[in-house]
């Protein structure tokens, strides 16, 4: 029988009523406790690690978290983490950078309903997380409403259904039905790799919304404000206004001053490209640095990353443009 380490970090799963609504409270050893025949699939060792709505999640978390699994991985055979499901995508991109190469599997899960409550989705999840932390796959996964997804491809596009996340510009690993798995993309398991802890993080850039009509002067003001990197959520696959309320002088204020600038898209899926419309090639001659297709999720925690690993701006363009755990599928 395998054995397995549960991590408890909060969120709706872990909530009980309040006076000021509903506030996490129950411990790992509380939520597991009341789950009939979970003894029955794996051994289990409980530890909580914080007790957050995840909302109050900041970049700190994440380095207790990838510290605590990356000591503890070693003596045991997988690692579920229950979580809140508003940031549980960050958190399970963030450690995808922060843990390279790990050679067991790691899950998060969380509920839409508190554990107690009446229909509460929170049993079904943890038992298909403890299932597949029981499989033979490495890497950072979210199970979900019976799905798997990539833990850097994971995206909540909805609040109130239990099915709330997708699996953005990649396929499905897989979905647990019954207490087995069925596999779409069964990752390849690696023997040979070593697990590599980098936890580094700087969390200082700012992330801008184009919409039509936005003045360039929030540019410019943000210019000023000692931020590391900019990223600029553009239009369509990648188009920023040069006509009008042009914006392409203040963002190559930006650039010339050695702020990182990212360039991604407000659409969820597809990613950018910036050679397709004068719109973005206009931008990607000041020196710009495409998303491609990465998930918002996955952009963020990736550059708070790269910012924690380098200070200049040519090193941190080179690690935004590698693959290092399927964040990037297409390249233009």
């Amino acid at each position: 029988m395998k054995k397995i380490l549960y991590l408890a970090t909060g969120g709706t799963i872990a909530s009980a009523p309040s006076e000021e609504g509903f506030t996490p409270s129950l411990n790992a050893n509380q939520l597991i406790n009341t789950i009939p025949g979970l003894n029955n699939i794996c051994k289990i060792d409980t530890k909580t690690i914080m007790s957050k709505d995840s909302s109050n999640v900041q970049p700190e978390d994440w380095v207790i978290l990838a510290d605590t699994i990356f000591n503890e991985l070693n003596c045991y055979d997988g690692i579920v983490i229950t979580h809140g499901t508003d940031t549980m995508a960050y958190t399970a991109s963030a450690l995808c950078f922060m843990l390279q190469n790990i050679n067991k599997p790691v899950i998060l899960t969380g509920s839409q309903i508190p554990f107690g409550e009446k229909n509460s989705d929170a049993k079904r999840n943890i038992i298909d997380a403890f299932v597949t932390a029981c499989e033979d796959i490495v890497g950072i996964y979210i199970v979900f409403d019976s799905k798997i997804i990539k833990g850097c491809r994971a995206s909540k596009l909805r609040t109130k259904e239990n099915d709330i996340f997708e699996s953005i510009n990649y396929p499905y690993i897989g979905m647990v039905d019954n207490q087995y798995v069925h596999y779409f993309n069964k990752p390849i398991f690696k023997k040979d790799n070593s697990p590599l802890l980098q936890p580094n993080l700087n969390p200082n850039i700012y992330v801008l919304k184009l919409f039509p009509g936005l003045c360039s002067k929030i540019i410019d003001t943000i210019a000023d404000l000692n931020y590391k990197a900019v990223i600029i959520e553009c239009f369509g696959l990648g188009g920023v206004p040069f006509e009008g309320r042009s914006l392409l002088s203040s963002l190559e204020r930006l650039v010339e001053k050695g702020i990182c600038v990212v360039i991604t898209t407000q659409c969820k899926f597809n990613g950018v490209d910036l050679n397709v419309y004068d719109v973005g090639q206009k931008t990607q001659k000041m020196g710009v640095i495409s998303a491609y297709d990465m998930t918002f999720e996955a952009l963020v925690t990736k550059l708070m990353w790269a910012l924690g690993q380098s200070e200049s701006v040519n090193e941190v363009k080179k690690i935004m443009s590698i693959n290092y755990t399927d964040e990037i599928s297409l390249k233009w």
